[in-house]
């Protein structure tokens, strides 16, 4: 048995496809109980729950399957949409009679199918009004706009209303790890940002512990309890607010909502800045109720996560141009500063840190977003960009020097 599903599974890793011994294991287990009804649909579904654990993943799936088990290699998507081109302009249908349309034998779903399969690797051309090719405009049962009391529609619109089945009836389009996130999905990945520690009366009961303590009371049951494990997550959330912020001013709302929702983030602190952080931060997006950096430093002890979100895009003069914060802060002077020096105290007072951008990498290279990200590690805001800085924030002491 595992013969016919290993190289599938090989066939899924090609196509960056997470799968390994567990997954082998577990879709052993499932066949062995018959779970896929003895057939290659059944085995398609079962295949898909057990292997795909991301949505992104679904169309690569769908792809080494196709591969693996009917013999379509990757460039037959091309085939698939080029027959697509040939039906987007489809010739007028012809009118037909009464007489000429009981004419038309009627075909089974089943049947239908197969004379799609072996029309699918016979073609080799466009057609229209003709009564066996995949056309327009016929009265063949494969194609658009075509006249068969119980063809096979192929596309994305018909004419006659008559098909009794869609070859496309997957319609979903590709999933895109590049897409800005939604609040579900910043859930789903900071659900992954986890530390834990025991805190409180120790009711909970310590299994390990009990076996060891009967163990050494020559059997006699001594239970042993301790205190649960509790989420130690705190986060520091800063974000950039205002100028060139303001296009993703939803997509940074959706992450604000998700983390203050976040059930496994023990401690959130929020507040807000533009462009760059000069001595001081704000509790509210219209920049009211300022904290002193050097303050709230002081205040947080450095297993907080920082996470910052902007666009790191500013004047350079903003950036590495020198000012009296300390003075704009507390009102006394001190020394002058960068706003680059200024987001270094922060680097160096956490241990764990990481910036989010929404502009694409490529409008990193060069400028005060380079700059920035000497400082900070820097991740693309969207699905893969976030899993990769959580991925980071829950590492060890990874402070940049």
């Amino acid at each position: 048995m595992s013969a016919a599903f290993v190289p599938f599974l090989y066939e899924l890793r090609a196509r960056k496809v997470k799968v390994g011994a567990q997954e082998a294991v577990a879709l052993a287990k499932a066949l062995s109980m018959g779970l896929h009804d003895s057939s290659l649909d059944g085995f398609y579904h079962l295949a898909r729950a057990i292997c795909v654990h991301r949505e992104s993943d679904l169309d690569a799936f769908d792809e080494a399957f196709l591969s693996h088990f009917k013999g379509i290699a990757g460039s037959s998507l091309e085939l698939v949409r080029e027959l697509d081109e040939w039906l987007k302009d489809p010739a007028n249908r012809k009118e037909l009679t009464p007489e000429e349309l009981a004419a038309i034998d009627a075909i089974d779903m089943e049947t239908l199918k197969r004379l799609f399969e072996e029309r699918m690797k016979e073609q080799k051309e466009r057609h229209q009004g003709g009564n066996r090719w995949i056309g327009t405009g016929g009265t063949s049962p494969f194609g658009q706009f075509g006249a068969h009391p119980s063809g096979l529609r192929v596309g994305s619109q018909g004419g006659g209303r008559s098909a009794m089945g869609i070859a496309d009836a997957r319609r979903y389009k590709p999933y895109r790890s590049d897409l800005l996130l939604d609040v579900r999905q910043i859930e789903v990945a900071l659900r992954k940002l986890r530390a834990f520690q025991r805190e409180g009366q120790p009711d909970e009961l310590d299994i390990d512990g009990t076996i060891d303590a009967t163990a050494k009371n020559a059997g006699e049951l001594e239970i042993v309890v301790r205190p649960p494990r509790k989420s130690n997550v705190r986060v520091l959330l800063l974000m950039d607010v205002g100028g060139s912020m303001d296009p993703f001013a939803d997509t940074v709302s959706r992450l604000f909502s998700a983390a203050k929702r976040a059930s496994n983030i023990r401690t959130l602190k929020t507040y807000y800045f533009h462009n760059c952080i000069y001595g001081r931060l704000y509790e509210t997006e219209r920049f009211t109720d300022p904290v002193p950096v050097d303050e709230l430093l002081h205040d947080l002890a450095a297993e907080w996560k920082l996470v910052l979100v902007g666009d790191a895009a500013m004047h350079p003069a903003e950036l590495l141009g020198a000012g009296d914060y300390e003075y704009y802060a507390t009102g006394h002077h001190g020394p002058a500063q960068t706003g680059l020096s200024q987001l270094q105290k922060f680097a160096d007072h956490f241990k764990r840190a990481a910036w989010l951008n929404p502009d694409p990498p490529s409008y990193w290279r060069g400028g005060t977003a380079e700059q920035i990200a000497r400082v900070f590690p820097m991740f693309h805001l969207t699905l893969d960009g976030l899993g990769d800085a959580i991925h980071h924030l829950s590492k060890g002491d990874v402070r940049k020097r």
